[in-house]
């Protein structure tokens, strides 16, 4: 039984004994993800935001969740889960409902295989992350198999006892001077050998091992009888760059996304480690951004508004020379009027007992640096709803030289309300 153990964002796991507050691992476990994190902070100064390693008194080493979720799977088959530390006024906090909003969120990752993951298609409380995503994967492959798998024309070189195609020469003269009956040849045929098709079963492949699931196992080995005729991809970069994304090829796109992300680790980010089979981790702060980006394009629709996200329309200085890009998370202009509002998401815990609540200075800076350069009705800070603000609804922060700067808050388990207050600003 492969196992399982999942944690939330700022939970800490540590090792030898049980301690209230705390997720323990197995020896061997603790000691995997350690030399993972090191491992990782060595090559990508961002790791340094994957996971904190401390020691306390009297409990000895321990490894805190920071600013990812994901998974990392190790390669004896245990699972961490990682989750985003959710605040809601609802009372339904459950790991499954998190897992839910997770799966929301990634589906507005652009150039992404997520876009396309439903949840209510899968038993999120019985399923790990990475076990959604094969889920997923299998689910494309079942499409394109119900379809049939497209064919085309392999060259073949073989030393054959019969003459097909066009005689090699070389290889004759090699291979064949004793054996006149022989003919080394090449020819075209038309198969399903193609490279597509060999990424999809080395991804079919690579997965029934690794997963823990009876459905998804028994699902990947009647997806294999259907590609008894293809051979598994044996150089995935090259098989990856034959591969043309044109009409005719459009039902493979997401499966092919997927593969990249299971093969060689083509996430959205991707770590490595000696022991680590997979991982899959996401920063919640851009995971945040793409989500809010996607709720206020959906509400605020295009026919009134215009929104960009990470906006370069502007430099802090013009001379000599552009220099210094401004990128605001979210640009909304009112095509009426051509009224403008900045939005920057900050994933990011507030709370009354904080220094001006945990706002950031360098982010005010930042703020009101928007609010002049692009003349800006107003500019609002985004954070997560947090129980730990007595401020439900927001703050404002004025200046006697007109700028405003708004704090907001999205309750994520109620983001139809969050956004609709949100949007209200802009009208």
């Amino acid at each position: 039984m492969k196992t399982v153990y999942q944690i939330t964002e700022y939970g800490s796991f540590i090792t030898g004994k049980k301690v209230d507050g705390y997720i323990t691992l197995p020896p061997h476990t603790f000691e995997q993800l350690e030399s993972f994190i090191l491992t990782n902070r060595s090559k990508d100064a961002d790791a340094l935001e994957l996971m904190g390693l401390s020691a306390r008194k009297g409990i000895g080493k321990v490894i805190t969740a920071r600013n990812y979720v994901g998974i990392i799977t190790m390669n004896d088959g245990t699972t961490i889960e990682i989750l985003p530390k959710v605040s809601s006024s609802s009372e339904d906090d459950s790991a499954a409902r998190v897992k839910r909003l997770l799966i929301e969120m990634l589906k507005t990752l652009r150039d992404s295989p997520y876009k396309n993951l439903q949840s209510t298609s899968v038993n999120v409380e019985k399923m790990n992350i990475f076990e959604v995503f094969i889920r997923m994967f299998i689910d494309e492959v079942f499409f394109i198999v119900k379809r049939g798998l497209k064919c085309s024309y392999e060259t073949i070189e073989e030393n054959a006892t019969f003459f097909k195609g066009k005689m090699l020469f070389s290889q004759q003269i090699k291979f064949n001077h004793t054996h006149k009956e022989r003919s080394y040849v090449a020819y075209d045929a038309f198969n399903v050998n193609r490279p597509e098709n060999r990424l999809l079963k080395a991804t079919l492949q690579y997965l029934y091992p690794r997963s823990a699931s009876s459905k998804n196992r028994n699902d990947i080995k009647i997806l294999l009888n259907s590609f008894a005729e293809v051979d598994a991809s044996a150089d995935y970069k090259s098989d990856f760059a034959k591969y043309i994304p044109d009409r005719n090829m459009k039902d493979y796109s997401t499966a092919l996304l997927w593969s990249r992300v299971f093969l060689m680790g083509k996430s959205f980010t991707s770590f490595a480690g000696s022991e680590v089979a997979m991982a899959l981790l996401f920063p919640m702060e851009t995971l945040f951004e793409s989500y809010i980006a996607a709720l206020l394009k959906k509400k605020l629709g295009y026919a009134d508004f215009a929104v960009s996200v990470q906006d370069k329309t502007y430099h802090l200085f013009d001379e000599p020379g552009k220099k210094f890009l401004m990128r605001p998370d979210i640009v909304v202009k009112r095509k009426a009027d051509g009224a403008v509002f900045i939005l920057d998401t900050k994933w990011k815990i507030l709370a009354d007992s904080k220094p001006n609540y945990g706002i950031s200075q360098a982010d005010m800076y930042q703020m009101y640096a928007y609010q002049k350069k692009y003349g800006a009705n107003h500019v609002t800070l985004v954070y997560p709803k947090t129980d730990e603000v007595a401020y439900e609804t927001g703050m404002e922060y004025r200046s006697d030289d007109g700028a405003t700067v708004r704090i907001r808050f999205v309750d994520l388990f109620d983001v139809q309300k969050s956004t609709q207050q949100l949007c209200a600003d802009f009208f």
